[in-house]
């Protein structure tokens, strides 16, 4: 049962009655008659089902007990299967092996790595050992990396040595060179201090890094009794997970999340997805690193049973068809841009497959293209899911019986137990039907930011509210439509990016002197990266551009169109109309 505030029923019952079902609207209608005031922009959803008390410890051996024997991971780039027994027993011998050298809970574990089953398995070891898991994007560079081990203080990375042209440790050489003297755990890096430890997921040998497998190895019964004792001793409420999330300041915050946080929305987002009426094998495209890919595709799979199916470690569209088609997945996650390029591959291919559920999410996904999902991909039903890593992951997604409008205009109904408002720039509620700040309040909003008292408090307000930044509509069925963003966010292939990052970097080339970055539409990617600048040398290129964000900034950061400008259009203020720069570049 889903509720609606009262003030959004009248004139509608029928249409909110076939949503909602008889047995709460009933409950509804007799709070209809002490209305009063004009509709506003105001949602609860109580729930139908109280929120859990639970660790990520506890659910994973509550799974492991109930589906033991299935298949919780296939990770077929790396030929690895296994199941909840052996997930829980594998990250009880991480957990175990950690605490060996030298970890304790509370202690925050980078992982800094692309979709592996030790990603999987680093990530339910943190929530049995009681450690802090901290989510790194495998795209940054050596700088940005830094950033993110400082301003957590992390104490133990995990990645591999490489993946494609990223070599990790060849990175971490440049941040500290007393990595090749420094015997394994006694790592003194005077850039990056708080780091001590360094496991590498590889089978060679890497100066100062411990093997991945050796510390697994290197679990013994003490340690492992330790591990299995402690469960009782974790609370639900203790910080378990930083995600990085891009500012308008140009600098990734660290939103922390808890247990409470991750078990619960996790829970209601495979609900909705349906994890709980059957038994799914789920593709996933998206990366793990990713709320999408923590929350909504792991936290969910592990309350609900189901097997997720990992194509390859980087996103490959023509591996991933290949993975629906062996392993008969029933649903696919993936991006707007993800699922663009799976039918471009199935329109080539025709592959006997026949998936029942995709979910799209990172970005809006036009209506056209849901319908080319279910044409051309075969499935049954596209669900939407929207969120933000501050939120937890998700606050509206799709409901079971959605009809094509639902599903594919707007981004579905407020999850379970949270409240949504809509407010103007002066913070007041606006009337149902008009355009506002989406504010979201509800257990599943972030403790904070980490050591950022002042961005915490522009978050999230004494009234416990959370502005999100994006600009939304309520529909009078209670559903929600993105309506624009208020920050100058650009999704690039379902990658955020917020301008100021790459206008700071880009202003100190030396033939820029000033710079304002822009999205513009692209067909696949839903947005591409515009660098508009003025220069001292007209005879700057794009190429020259690239050459020169190349192993500095993130490859998806990197301006894919370069407009030379003599000025920028300004208010009286002297304030940069970007959107002025928009409509000059698309007309």
């Amino acid at each position: 049962m889903l509720a609606v505030h009262p003030n959004m029923i009248l004139g509608h019952s029928k249409q909110v009655g076939r949503k909602l079902r008889k047995p709460f609207l009933s409950i509804l209608q007799n709070k209809v008659s002490n209305r009063k005031h004009h509709k506003l922009s105001y949602i609860h959803n109580p729930g139908t089902e109280p929120l859990k008390f639970m660790t990520i410890g506890r659910l994973l051996e509550e799974t492991a007990d109930k589906f033991g024997d299935r298949l919780a991971i296939v990770a077929r780039g790396q030929n690895q299967r296994l199941t909840f027994h052996e997930v829980l027993h594998q990250a009880d011998k991480l957990a175990a092996g950690l605490r060996q050298i030298g970890l304790v809970p509370g202690d925050r574990v980078g992982i800094w790595a692309p979709n592996l089953l030790e990603w999987y398995l680093t990530y339910m070891a943190c929530g049995r050992g009681g450690y802090v898991l901290v989510n790194i994007n495998p795209a940054y560079q050596p700088l940005e990396l830094e950033y993110c081990v400082n301003k957590v203080g992390v104490k133990c990375l995990i990645t591999p040595h490489s993946f494609k042209k990223q070599s990790y440790y060849e990175f971490l050489n440049e941040l500290s060179p007393e990595l090749a003297s420094s015997d394994p755990g006694k790592l003194k890096s005077k850039r990056l201090p708080s780091l001590q430890h360094i496991v590498t997921i590889s089978d060679d040998d890497f100066k100062g890094t411990y093997k991945y497998n050796d510390i697994v190895d290197s679990a013994t019964s003490s340690t492992l009794g330790i591990i299995h004792s402690m469960q009782n001793k974790i609370e639900s409420d203790q910080a378990c997970h930083i995600q990085f999330t891009s500012g308008t300041t140009g600098q990734p915050k660290a939103a922390i999340q808890t247990h409470f946080h991750l078990t619960n929305n996790s829970y209601f987002i495979g609900k909705r997805n349906e994890f709980d009426r059957k038994h799914h094998n789920v593709c996933v495209q998206v990366p793990f690193f990713h709320a999408f890919g923590t929350v909504i595709t792991i936290g969910a799979a592990v309350n609900h049973g189901a097997t997720l199916v990992i194509p390859s470690p980087g996103y490959e569209p023509e591996k991933s068809l290949d993975a629906i088609r062996d392993e008969k997945c029933s649903v696919i996650y993936g991006t707007p841009t993800m699922y663009v390029d799976l039918i471009k591959q199935q329109k080539e291919r025709n592959e006997d497959i026949n998936p029942e559920i995709a979910v799209s999410g990172g970005a809006s996904c036009s209506p056209h293209l849901f319908r080319e999902m279910k044409n051309i991909l075969k499935v049954h039903k596209v669900k939407s899911v929207f969120g933000l890593t501050e939120t937890t992951a998700v606050v509206f997604q799709s409901l079971y019986d959605d009809e094509e409008y639902e599903a594919t205009s707007t981004v579905g109904y407020l999850g379970d137990h949270l409240e949504a408002k809509l407010i103007d720039e002066e913070g007041h509620s606006v009337p149902l039907g008009s355009p506002g700040e989406l504010c979201i309040r509800g257990y599943c909003t972030t403790l904070g930011y980490y050591e950022d008292e002042q961005k915490t408090k522009e978050l999230i307000g004494a009234d416990k509210w959370l502005k999100t930044g994006d600009q939304f509509i309520f529909e009078e069925n209670g559903y929600g439509r993105i309506v624009g963003r208020l920050k100058e966010l650009i999704i690039r292939g379902g990658e955020n990016i917020f301008p100021k990052e790459i206008e700071d970097f880009l202003n100190t080339h030396p033939d820029i002197l000033e710079t304002h970055v822009i999205g513009l539409p692209h067909e696949r990617l839903g947005e591409e990266v515009c660098a508009c600048v003025r220069v001292l040398n007209e005879s700057i290129t794009l190429d020259d551009i690239k050459n020169y964000c190349k192993g500095k900034i993130a490859h998806f950061k990197i301006p894919s169109v370069l407009r030379i400008v003599d000025s920028f259009p300004k208010t009286a203020s002297g304030k940069i109309q970007k959107f002025k720069l928009v409509n000059s570049l698309k007309s």
